[in-house]
């Protein structure tokens, strides 16, 4: 009996040890788990590929929606069948050289006509109705494209302060929420209304993304050297999904239709919001400090000086896209590719300046990294119309670029510094503000450049751009030491003695008293 149960024992040992060991793994898979919920380092790729998502949805509609809405429109005369002389037409266009057009137009000459797939000849007034066909498209295409900057500029007031009040996590959520649903209806939709809402909601996402992501940075990022490094991979992230959403958009929906390219989308999305879930569980976070509000944020000069530096630094990029194009075929008749790779320096530029001023802009000042990206942003913007060719074009808009990135790696920091020393460090506010400047350049800068063309030309309003630059570029000095909170209670408790001094017609009676015993 005493061998059988020491058989026993040993047969019901081994499972036991093995328990204990798995309890071991699985405490020590916890306890790993636990370290990496707490590193800041996943929180900020999390942030990065949440932008990197959300700009590429933002750039992969380009490419594909018009020739989607143009083929579904006429089904007997695809996008792609549009003869190259049509996508040139300008019997009713002014001339983007100069604004001294005296409203003549030429009407289309008679000889003009091209063949059908089917070798029919096109008359010039079927020409005519097919360009003004593409007019149309292109309106309610700038529509479409207008509509998530206008929406995600309203939602930022909002979603500001509810950052503030709730923490990040469940808007960056219900953001990815947002995302996924915008991808789904770009996948699937088959009506010019349903994309248009598809994208007008995208802006509710992307501003519970950008917000959300740089609070979020801000606040696991206290080192002020730290977190302008932290930002600015962020915002690596952000321009490398808009350098790769076109090429992507386009080439998935030539060999793979519509729906692929916002399918996938869709499925990075899912997974990002997994990984985030798994680091950041969505729960309520309400801020021991008491949050400032919208109304102390906007009125601060020192948030104010730099918010209108992001907005003018975006304004230069938000005039050039939509004009840049049409101005290189007006010019030397640049072909559908050379329109498509134009900003692929402005992108990669972008991308090598975030990186390299993320870092330098802390050791140089921040202000003085502002100052000379808007200087580079203007002389790039005066030498763009020199360029005779898409070659000469690769300079200036590296420049652009370049100053772009210099701004921005250094302002983005700044507003959650300004909230450091001057408010609370509570980020949501100051980043819904510096969010909204962006919108309200990507909403003006495409009309503006629409009307000034039309106007004085393209020459002169990008030379309007760079001089606006120029001119604000000596403001960003007042960045360079703000005064604290503490030196403001400092003035006004001076103040409020100095003015309690004054009222006093005599000294107190202690005091009297002090100097009677002395003496």
């Amino acid at each position: 009996m005493v061998t059988v149960s020491k058989k026993k024992e040993n047969l019901l040992t081994f499972p036991s040890n093995l328990q204990s060991q798995e309890n071991k793994s699985t405490k020590g898979f916890y306890s790993v788990f636990k370290v990496l919920r707490r590193s800041n380092r996943l929180v900020l790729i999390a942030v990065t590929m949440a932008l990197l998502i959300e700009n590429m949805l933002l750039t992969t509609v380009v490419p594909v929606v018009p020739g989607y809405l143009y083929d579904i429109r006429h089904p007997d005369a695809p996008f792609g069948s549009l003869p190259t002389s049509l996508m040139s037409y300008k019997g009713s266009s002014y001339s983007l050289q100069s604004g001294d057009d005296d409203g003549n137009y030429s009407l289309p000459s008679s000889e003009i006509s091209t063949l059908h797939p089917d070798g029919n000849k096109t008359s010039p007034f079927e020409m005519e109705n097919r360009h003004n066909e593409l007019v149309d498209e292109t309106m309610e295409m700038g529509y479409l494209l207008a509509s998530k900057a206008f929406v995600q500029f309203l939602a930022n007031p909002i979603v500001g302060p509810l950052t503030q009040r709730i923490g990040s996590n469940i808007p960056m959520f219900f953001g990815y929420f947002i995302l996924f649903t915008s991808s789904l209806m770009f996948a699937f939709g088959r009506t010019y209304w349903i994309l248009f809402v598809a994208r007008a909601i995208q802006g509710i996402g992307s501003s519970c993304c950008s917000v959300c992501g740089m609070a979020m940075l801000a606040a696991s990022y206290t080192d002020e050297r730290e977190r302008g490094n932290a930002m600015a991979i962020a915002l690596g992230g952000l321009a490398l999904g808009v350098l790769i959403g076109p090429s992507f958009g386009g080439v998935m929906y030539e060999f793979l239709g519509k729906s692929a390219p916002f399918l996938i989308l869709s499925v990075l999305t899912f997974i990002v919001a997994i990984f985030h879930f798994s680091i950041l569980q969505p729960k309520v976070q309400k801020s021991k400090q008491e949050p400032p509000t919208l109304k102390a944020l906007i009125t601060d000069p020192y948030i104010i000086v730099t918010v209108i530096a992001l907005m003018i630094a975006n304004m230069g990029v938000a005039v050039m896209e939509p004009s840049l194009p049409l101005w290189m075929v007006d010019t030397f008749g640049s072909s559908r590719w050379e329109q498509g790779v134009v900003f692929f320096p402005t992108c990669l530029a972008y991308i090598i300046g975030t990186h390299v001023f993320g870092r330098l802009a802390y050791k140089i000042g921040r202000w003085l990294a502002a100052l000379l990206g808007l200087i580079v942003i203007g002389v790039s913007l005066m030498t763009t119309p020199i360029a005779t060719s898409i070659v000469l074009l690769i300079a200036p808009n590296a420049g652009v670029g370049i100053g772009f990135a210099m701004v921005e790696s250094s302002m983005m920091p700044q507003l959650s510094y300004l909230a450091d020393i001057r408010h609370t460090a509570v980020y949501g506010g100051v980043y819904a503000i510096g969010d909204m400047a962006f919108c309200i350049a990507f909403i003006v800068g495409p009309i503006l450049s629409g009307s000034l063309i039309k106007a004085v030309g393209f020459t002169w309003t990008l030379r309007g751009v760079a001089i606006i630059c120029f001119l604000y570029a000596p403001f960003l000095t007042l960045l360079k030491n703000p005064p604290r909170r503490e030196q403001k209670k400092a003035v006004v408790q001076v103040a409020a003695t100095s003015k309690t001094t004054i009222s006093v017609d005599h000294p107190p009676i202690p005091i009297i008293k002090d100097i009677t015993n002395v003496a």
